[in-house]
């Protein structure tokens, strides 16, 4: 089964190669954090989003996150072959990039119950506080109608943490059981 690997910065490369992951999106402030792409990911398929950890517009020089860059990621995402996991990260991967990996989810199937998401989030990151501009600009561009929204505050703030925990978001699976 293929997921989305959310990672801090410092630990891009070890989740890459570690997953076998193919493809990447870097959420961190522009010209802030320097990095080397991690050799396995190619540069094509490595979108890179200038934006800081910010709730809102007009503070001093930090960049929000716009519907420019979440448009972005739901391109990329829908791109996504999902042969391999995909790896986000952000300086820390505790807000920006499971974010990120909201909408991604979302991107590649819009049949997913999004309360089911955030409590399947919750689940495999305790310490996860995803960055609400980005879910709220992700659900009106995904056409949620507040659910995506509702469902991360219904999860609340995550657990404290020194930003060095990786996890793994698997990807929906349609329960098929019924079927049968």
């Amino acid at each position: 089964m293929t997921a989305i690997v959310v990672s801090p910065l410092s630990r891009i490369a070890e989740m890459a190669v570690r997953h076998g992951a193919r493809e990447m999106v870097s959420l961190l402030a522009a010209n802030q954090q320097n990095f080397h792409r991690p050799a396995v990911i190619r540069a094509e398929r490595h979108l890179k989003l200038d934006l800081n950890d910010i709730t809102f517009a007009g503070t001093g020089d930090l960049v929000a996150p716009s519907e420019r860059h979440v448009a972005a990621l739901i391109d990329f995402a829908r791109g996504w072959n999902r042969a391999a996991p995909l790896v986000v990260h952000c300086w820390m991967g505790v807000s920006r990039s499971p974010a990120a990996a909201l909408i991604a989810s979302l991107a590649t199937a819009p049949q997913e119950d999004d309360a089911a998401l955030a409590l399947r989030l919750r689940a495999v990151a305790p310490h996860a506080t995803p960055n609400i501009r980005l879910v709220e600009i992700g659900d009106a561009l995904l056409e949620r109608g507040g659910r995506l929204t509702a469902a991360v505050k219904a999860i609340g703030r995550g657990a404290e943490t020194d930003g060095n925990a990786p996890f793994v978001l698997p990807l929906y699976r349609p329960d098929t059981s019924a079927a049968n």
